[in-house]
């Protein structure tokens, strides 16, 4: 009885750690669907800086990668 609980426990905690993981993928997905096919890449690091997914010092960091390619 006790080996059957550990089973059912081991695997609720494997399922809930699986749907966990989904949700955040599901998260990013308004990153990408907010840009439009094409969209320079600057304009999207500066949506995303305004909207508050990055802070100013990842905004300045991405910004001169982006001026040196």
């Amino acid at each position: 009885m006790g080996l059957i609980l550990i089973i059912v426990v081991a695997g609720l905690a494997v399922w809930l750690l699986t749907q966990h993981r989904g949700a955040e993928s599901e998260t990013c997905a308004p990153v990408t669907a907010a840009t439009t096919p094409g969209e320079p890449a600057i304009e999207v690091l500066r949506k995303r800086y305004a909207r508050g997914e990055i802070d100013r010092g990842e905004f300045e960091e991405r910004k001169q990668t982006l001026e040196v390619h």
